[in-house]
């Protein structure tokens, strides 16, 4: 991993960034595991996920100053493959209780430990590919948070997709860098497809990004007004970190966090919000149609990727994904998935990729918890 320090923006000594990489990444099943997960996979290029979602922001910020959440399972590997990050960077949950308790735990520990902190919240899986553009913007989102905003990235929508949360946009209240920043005036959760179609007609709708830009100390005080029990717990732990006792204190009351994601325990009724409509080239890689997108294709829209990528025989084939270290032969195929691992072969239409979830939870319910 090209780690590099030169030319670091060193204007902004209390910005930091935080990846939430606990999550399973369950609709790419068969390839992402609970063994390894999504943001540990090499899905776009060379490296895994979250080691491009670091990399993108250096020389934005150093490596001391980015933070990993993630569970007990996938803390070494992770270590690992980000050996510049500080050990005492990777915040570890016993186990998972959604994102709002990981972003809670996560802030304690770096307002604990820098009380002026802004906090960009990004996630670890994602594609981006105007890099320089998403590094200008999450500059801007520093000094927007300095005067106070949570900051959203509102992600410029390109069809009325019903698998994102999408950000009402109202009024504009500056701009810097030639981009504008305007009051977030609602937050819906996954619309079905007529809303969908009517936020995209209004044009004043982004889609929601995931990825918030706040001071430590007002995200906190947001879970104070919104979430007192998850608050509660978190102020037992502050005084603790960095210190033995952190770790036991952190078992013992865990269990306790209330399981809600972010959005709906903070977002939705934060106050002072404001965000940020941009088209920095996102795709949240949570499908294998939308990893299919991102990839190179072929001049009938094919891709195909493994060992023997460069030998496929495919013969009236079109709009195919094609994932297996194996010779793969497709003949008179359209819009179909193939992914192969050691013990799984994977084939479905690309238009139904958002059920691969289905099969996940019936191989749990069916004790076939060693395909997981």
């Amino acid at each position: 991993m090209r780690w590099h320090r030169e030319g670091a923006n060193n204007g902004m000594d209390h910005y930091y960034a935080l990846f939430l990489a606990g999550g399973g990444g369950t609709r790419l099943w068969p390839m992402s595991r609970k063994t390894m997960p999504k943001q540990l996979l090499p899905l776009v290029g060379e490296q895994s996920m979250l080691q491009t979602s670091v990399e993108r922001l250096l020389p934005l910020l150093p490596p001391e100053r980015i933070y990993i959440v993630t569970g007990e399972n996938y803390v070494a590997h992770m270590r690992q493959e980000l050996p510049a990050v500080p050990a005492a960077n990777f915040i570890v949950e016993p186990y998972g209780r959604d994102n709002a308790a990981a972003t809670g735990l996560a802030l304690t520990v770096i307002h604990r430990r820098d009380p002026a902190a802004v906090v960009a919240m990004l996630t670890a899986d994602h594609h981006i590919a105007r890099v320089d553009l998403f590094r200008q913007v999450l500059a801007q989102a520093h000094d927007i948070a300095r005067q106070g905003y949570i900051v959203t990235l509102g992600i410029s929508p390109t069809y009325p997709a019903t698998g994102f949360g999408y950000i009402q946009t109202g009024a504009r209240l500056g701009s810097a860098g030639g981009l504008s920043y305007h009051v977030a005036t609602r937050f819906t959760e996954k619309p079905d497809v007529v809303k969908a179609t009517q936020f995209i007609a209004s044009g004043r709708y982004s889609w929601n990004s995931g990825m918030f830009i706040w001071q430590a100390e007002q995200a906190l005080r947001e879970f104070e007004r919104q979430q007192p029990p998850m608050a509660a717990l978190l102020r037992q732990l502050q005084p603790l970190v960095d210190t033995p006792a952190f770790a036991e204190r952190l078992h013992a009351i865990w269990g306790d966090m209330p399981k809600k994601s972010i959005d709906f325990a903070i977002m939705e009724g934060a106050e002072k919000m404001a965000v940020i409509p941009v088209d920095i080239g996102w795709s949240d890689v949570g499908t294998w149609a939308s990893l299919f997108d991102v990839l190179p294709q072929d001049n009938f829209g094919n891709c195909t990727r493994g060992k023997n990528a460069a030998g496929r025989v495919i013969l009236d084939t079109h709009n195919t994904l094609v994932l297996s270290d194996r010779l793969v032969v497709t003949i008179g195929v359209d819009n179909v998935i193939v992914v192969e691992t050691d013990d799984v072969l994977f084939v479905c239409h690309k238009d139904r990729t958002q059920d691969v979830k289905q099969i996940v939870d019936y191989l749990r319910e069916n004790g076939l918890e060693d395909y997981l």
